[in-house]
Formats: structure tokens, C-alpha cells, sequence
């Protein structure tokens, strides 16, 4: 499936921005990157202070592709929360029709992309989150997830079948109102919550995920999902 963009005479796509946290992700970003570059996409990386190789790879890229690779740098790890805002902000200054959040550890597909943009070029949504099958999904990563999708109802109140998905869409208008201030994975909860008081209209579509030893390594477990639950807490009682 083609996004149903206009493109320009390059060929890039106009208007979509595809923006890539990264952290320490030597071993697969050249990858994903050219996966992205393929697809035509305007791409923004964000490096979170990686202490690997992961800047210096993506900048050799940039040499190669400098219409379409952005790359932005925090000095030191500021957390996935920060490092979206970061890229998020980053593809609203450069006009960005569509804002979509993509993982650097290889587990989304880039032909994902444009299905997931749909909903917004009709007209049909503000916000569309990635839905992965839970049901392909390995326990220590389900389980997890699970309990992070009853942390969003409880504390955001909103029901989601996949609140911690990495991949996401937004329009200009739901990138203008967001309101984000969570440094770490807690963020992907606190869009969930955004969607919410904002009123803005949100939409699930299914995608696919590629699960390996090292992606299976990132993203949100059991032990990250109780320790953003007892962050949660504590704010309450402060």
C-alpha cells in the first residue's frame, strides 16, 4: 500500500515526518534508516546521548541523504518521554502534515506507515496508534504490556488495546495541543491521557511486529510498567 501523498520532484513525500528516538542502537539503526529512506519518508532522528556508535552512523547517513534525514542530538540520555518531545517538536517547525513515532530497534514494519496514516488523510482521526497482536506477542513482553494498558484506564481513563505501542500517528493539530512532560516510557501513557483531555479523536489500526532477542531487550516489560506505576502513585501524594 502507497501513502496517498503528493511528492516532490525527488520523489520524497511531502508532508509526512517520520520521527526516531534512538538510544544506544548501533547494531540495527543503519537498517531501520534505509528501510525509512526507501518508503520516502522525511525522516528526524533524535539521539538520545547514546554512548555507542549510534550519532556518528546516522550522520554518515545524513551525508548520504541530507534532504531527508534530520538528526538532533541530546549531549546526555534525557529519556524516550524527552527525546519524543524532541522529535516531535522538531517535525511540527519543519510543517509537518503528519508526525509518525517510529522504534529504532527494528521491530516496525515501514509498510506500516501508510495504513497508519490513513484515518488522518481522510479525515477520521487526530491521533492512530499501532495495535500489535498481543496474541503473537512473547508473555514477558504481553504480560507487561498488559498491566501498562490497565495503568492508562486507571490513571489516564482511557480504555486502549495497545497504549505502549512505539508506533503512532498524529496531525498538526493533535501535535500543536500535546502536552507532554514524562521523561521516560511513562509517555506513551500520558499521550493516551493527552487524546483524552483534549477531546482529540483517536483511532487503533493493526500492525505487524518483528520480534527478535534485541528488540525483545527494549520497550516496556513487567519491571517498567511497576516502575512507572509507582511514579504514578507517588505523584498523587505529593
Amino acid at each position: 500500500m502507497k501513502i496517498p501523498e503528493n511528492s516532490d520532484k525527488s520523489g520524497k513525500t511531502k508532508g509526512i515526518y517520520v520521527v526516531l528516538p534512538a538510544y544506544n542502537e548501533e547494531k540495527i539503526i543503519i537498517e531501520v534508516i534505509n528501510e525509512l529512506i526507501h518508503l520516502k519518508v522525511n525522516l528526524i532522528v533524535v539521539d538520545d546521548g547514546s554512548s555507542d556508535s549510534t550519532y556518528q552512523v546516522t550522520m554518515d547517513l545524513l551525508k548520504k541523504h541530507p534532504s531527508q534525514i534530520s538528526l538532533y542530538h541530546h549531549p546526555i540520555n534525557r529519556g524516550l518521554g524527552a527525546t519524543l518531545r524532541t522529535g516531535i517538536e522538531a517535525a511540527y517547525s519543519h510543517g509537518a502534515d503528519i508526525i509518525v513515532t517510529f522504534d529504532a530497534d527494528g521491530q516496525h514494519h515501514s509498510q506500516d506507515i501508510p495504513p497508519l496514516c490513513l484515518p488522518i488523510i481522510q479525515g477520521e482521526a487526530d491521533v492512530v496508534i499501532g495495535k500489535r497482536n498481543f496474541n503473537e506477542m512473547p508473555f514477558r513482553k504481553k504480560f507487561g504490556n498488559e498491566v501498562m494498558n490497565i495503568i492508562t484506564l486507571i490513571f489516564y481513563g482511557k480504555d486502549v488495546e495497545d497504549s505502549q505501542s512505539g508506533l503512532r500517528a498524529f496531525n498538526q493539530k493533535a501535535a500543536e495541543l500535546m502536552e507532554l512532560h514524562s521523561r521516560d516510557y511513562g509517555v506513551s501513557s500520558e499521550i493516551i491521557g493527552e487524546v483524552r483531555r483534549k477531546n482529540l479523536r483517536m483511532v487503533e489500526v493493526p500492525i505487524t511486529t518483528i520480534y527478535t532477542d534485541y528488540s525483545l531487550s527494549k520497550g516496556t516489560n513487567t519491571k517498567v510498567g511497576l516502575k512507572i506505576l509507582a511514579k504514578l502513585i507517588r505523584n498523587i501524594f505529593k
